[in-house]
């Protein structure tokens, strides 16, 4: 087809088309999916045309078959078409909760790769990033995985960059780990196409708050077996949460969940990757951040406020981290809006 049809809910009544030209997205929605995984992507495109005035997005559901889709909740979805080489889009994007191999998913794969090669974008909410890297689409490209199955992607597609940042965008593909993730993705795309000012009115009418950043980590219950949680950890990670003003040394935090400084340190190697003190300065720095961009405090009173003792010392280590001083860092934000 030449292009997307407009469908009941598409776009907001007298929105009109200016100058800016409208982005086709195809939504491709696998069973099991969840109506949060639709919604999320689908009312923050509604809101950019509502708050904007022009059809800046429309879109369509796709299923594998053009049937309706049943939602993990039981309500059924009403699909616009079937997943076929003829689509067309600017944006091709996946959402699934579960990887579920099916009969016919290899024509499914062709017609993904098919679409892909004419889309300005492709990406993937929570399990749908698992189809497109089947389908090759993600190699050499950083992917945003669900916790719950980053640890097999990764070892199933070692051509992919898998993280566990709550989403990606990386040059042509962009990714979430699914749920809420996918409202800071789409925020942030709309802010790429049409400036920070109207991501942050569609994320005020959802009154979901500041907006993560790409780099920010899920928060994940740090699993050692099916069913079992490592509770010490996520001790460990409250208290950082809880303490970024007044910084627990790693001694402290030990002992404070019953650990030697020996075993906090082989458990934070072993899920996060990294050091105690590394991790809880990347919280801190990422708070500061935050506060330099969304507040009007000084850049000494957020340094003092996440734990750096000067304004001399905050501004060398947040620069070593964002390659910026805080000072330029709310200048550049300032200069984007």
């Amino acid at each position: 087809m030449s292009s997307m049809p407009s469908t009941p809910g598409t776009h907001s009544a007298g929105a009109a088309a200016g100058a800016t030209a409208t982005v086709r997205v195809a939504l491709v929605a696998l069973p099991p999916c969840s109506l949060l995984g639709l919604t999320a992507v689908i009312d923050c495109l509604r809101l950019a045309n509502e708050c904007d005035g022009r059809l800046l997005y429309e879109w369509q559901i796709i299923t594998c078959d053009g049937r309706p889709l049943r939602s993990t909740s039981g309500i059924e979805v009403p699909a616009q078409a079937a997943l076929t080489d003829a689509v067309v889009c600017d944006w091709l994007m996946v959402v699934a909760d579960e990887f579920k191999p099916f009969a016919g998913q290899a024509m499914f794969i062709s017609a993904l790769i098919h679409i892909a090669r004419r889309a300005r974008r492709v990406g993937g909410a929570h399990h749908g990033v698992w189809w497109l890297a089947l389908a090759g689409l993600l190699n050499g490209y950083r992917a945003s995985l669900n916790w719950q199955a980053q640890q097999q992607f990764a070892d199933d597609f070692e051509r992919v960059i898998a993280t566990q940042h709550v989403f990606e965008i990386d040059r042509d593909r962009f990714s979430s780990a699914g749920g809420l993730a996918s409202i800071d993705l789409m925020l942030a795309l709309v802010a790429q196409d049409h400036g920070t000012e109207l991501s942050e009115r569609i994320a005020e009418l959802l009154v979901a708050g500041p907006a993560r950043h790409a780099e920010e980590r899920q928060r994940i219950p740090y699993v050692t077996t099916p069913g079992e949680r490592h509770p010490r950890l996520n001790d460990a990670l409250q208290l950082m949460e809880s303490n970024i003003e007044e910084p627990l040394t790693t001694d402290d935090i030990a002992q404070l969940v019953g650990l030697s400084r020996r075993q906090l340190e082989r458990l934070f190697r072993q899920y996060l990757d990294a050091m105690p003190s590394k991790y809880y300065l990347g919280l801190r720095l990422l708070k500061a951040r935050t506060q330099l961009q969304r507040t009007s405090k000084s850049v000494l009173q957020i340094g003092l406020a996440c734990g750096f003792s000067s304004a001399a010392h905050f501004s060398n280590v947040y620069r070593d981290r964002f390659g910026v001083t805080p000072r330029e860092e709310r200048r550049n934000y300032i200069a984007n809006q």
